[in-house]
């Protein structure tokens, strides 16, 4: 059997986020893949990694299998590189007889049928980051069974912790910026009730994505909390994902409401904004759907690649789409400055739309990218610093966004300086605002 699909476990273990190791019981159906990626996990010196199988039945259309050509085994990250290698000298090369693997078992070692299982507990003692495979080597077959995995490090005290040696932080983490958030909405009440006149509809939207982003943060905390002292969440991945969902499609909804200028600058939406919202909104419902299928299974699903794809794919689009309500609206400040007479003023709020475009093109960037480069250059013990740079720019964006668009008495949006406007009309006629 041919193994060049395993040229494709590069892409895989790229797309495959650090993600909390919970314990899992899955089911494998007549599945022929040469490789199963199941866990990626960053093991301590006192790790340990448990593998149950049960209901064990392998088909072929040749000969009978081989049981020693199918086995459970560990690869660091280390090693893949060199399996690889041997890999392209050789397709036809079976990973199982690679010297740089973690040998678990082999299906040789099951119980007799019909039980055909097994069930045992491994140390790791070299700390590192593992992937948990599982290798099929016999030619044309197809493999069913019911998989439990369960890999944890032990703290002091012999407790076991379900969360990766680098992601162990997280529920601090998340608790704190939740704190942070809280106190961000309250400052932000006290701001709308002491402006109670400059107060308009889309600063109640703000608020409210304030607190879905806290709740998010808290239900990310006490969810990583479970999963690292149970591993399990108990309930609150759900709570989670419900929250995630309204943040996110409320961020995306109020950063293109900002950049249209509604509830402040007009009461109204055209038509071409209308039908940004149209689509931004039903695409963030299958991120959203993408995100929980990614998140709940893991790439041991025959589409997992497949939905981070999707997500991908949406999220970019998304991204393009909130940009043009902030360029429509800063091209359409910019005729409207040539008519009105009212130079400072449109001044004033082209300069603070172009540096708004600025800054969600920063956002983005950096959420996108950089947090993306910092999960995958990052050592293991440190991946919890590209979650930590992650809602450090989602603090530091949010508060910018919320300051420039605060409901203060006589801001940018409503100064009518005249002894400015000669200079304000001479800026406008030399600066073009080009994006």
């Amino acid at each position: 059997m041919s193994k060049l699909p395993l040229l494709f476990l590069p892409p895989l273990l790229l797309l495959l986020l650090p993600a909390s190791a919970e314990i899992k019981n899955l089911k494998i159906s007549a599945d022929s893949r040469p490789m199963i990626l199941f866990e990626k996990f960053g093991f301590t010196h006192t790790g340990f990694v448990s593998v149950a199988v049960s209901s064990v039945s392998v088909t072929s259309s040749l000969a009978r299998p081989d049981s020693s050509r199918l086995s459970f085994f560990l690869l660091s990250e280390e090693s893949l590189i060199q399996v690889l290698l041997q890999l392209q000298q050789n397709p036809n090369f079976c990973v199982i007889d690679s010297k740089y693997i973690n040998l678990l078992f082999t299906f040789r070692d099951l119980s007799p049928p019909p039980h055909s299982s097994f069930n045992h507990s491994y140390p790791v003692t070299s700390p590192n980051e593992y992937s948990l495979f599982f290798a099929n080597c016999a030619p044309e077959s197809q493999v069913t069974m019911d998989v439990r995995t369960e890999v944890y490090n032990l703290d002091p005290g012999s407790v076991k912790d379900y969360l990766s040696a680098g992601l162990t932080q997280l529920p601090a983490l998340y608790f704190f910026f939740s704190v942070i958030y809280i106190a961000f909405l309250g400052f932000w009440t006290m701001n709308c009730l002491k402006n109670k006149r400059s107060v308009h509809r889309i600063h109640l939207l703000m608020a409210g994505l304030l607190v879905m982003k806290a709740l998010n943060l808290i239900c990310a905390a006490e969810d990583k909390h479970y999963v690292k002292v149970t591993g399990t969440p108990h309930g609150w991945d759900v709570l989670f994902y419900i929250f995630q969902f309204i943040r996110v499609v409320l961020l995306f909804t109020v950063i293109i409401l900002i950049g249209t200028g509604w509830s402040f600058l007009k009461p109204f939406l055209q038509e071409k904004e209308k039908k940004v919202l149209m689509i931004v909104i039903p695409l963030q419902v299958l991120a959203n759907l993408a995100s929980i299928v990614i998140g709940e299974t893991g790439p041991f699903i025959k589409d997992w690649v497949t939905w981070n794809q999707v997500f991908l794919l949406v999220d970019i689009v998304c991204c393009c789409a909130i940009i043009f309500p902030i360029v429509w609206s800063i091209r359409s400040l910019r005729e409207t400055s040539k008519t009105d007479g009212k130079a400072a003023r449109n001044l004033a709020k082209l300069t603070l739309f172009r540096q708004f475009y600025i800054v969600v093109i920063g956002y983005l960037y950096f959420t996108r990218i950089v947090v993306f480069a910092l999960k995958t250059i990052a050592a293991y013990k440190y991946q919890w610093v590209a979650n930590a740079a992650e809602e450090i720019a989602s603090l530091a964006f949010y508060t910018v966004m919320f300051y420039m668009f605060r409901p203060v008495e006589k801001n940018e949006y409503f100064v009518l300086d005249d002894e400015e406007e000669e200079a304000a009309e001479m800026v406008l006629r030399d600066e073009e605002f080009e994006l």
